[in-house]
């Protein structure tokens, strides 16, 4: 059901990669902030040791006030893909992602994002599509 007088969301999708270099946190991701924008949703979290050793990596967020949350501190065998989320993580406009390897030249990093934009949607804009 649309309501044209409610703010609706239209959902860009887009995808972060990372090779970790180094053992220094890199960003993966920031979310857009601005006027239209308000928020992101990651949906998957993949990190895949390309290395036969195995490999420790940690991911933090950092939000607009610098405060840092260490989300995730976990390890990861050698050619192994693991899945980090179990349920979508939310980040408001402004939130960073960072990720530091235990190692660096051994992990590889990829997150399927959703971008939510703030726009209104008029009934005849639908009736269009």
């Amino acid at each position: 059901m649309l309501v044209s007088a409610i703010p609706q969301y239209i959902q860009g999708l887009t995808n972060a990669k990372l090779y970790l270099t180094t053992t220094d946190a890199t960003i993966l991701y920031t979310a857009p902030t601005g006027a239209e924008s308000n928020s992101s949703v990651i949906n998957s979290l993949l990190v895949h040791d390309i290395s036969n050793n195995g490999d420790t990596l940690t991911v933090t967020l950092t939000d607009k006030d610098n405060n840092v949350f260490e989300i995730f501190e976990t390890s990861v065998a050698g050619h192994a893909t693991t899945q980090l989320l179990t349920r979508d993580l939310i980040l408001q406009g402004g939130d960073i992602v960072k990720i530091r390897a235990g190692s660096a030249n051994r992990l590889v990093i990829i997150a399927s994002i959703q971008e939510l934009i703030k726009t209104r949607i008029t009934t005849s804009a639908i009736t269009q599509i």
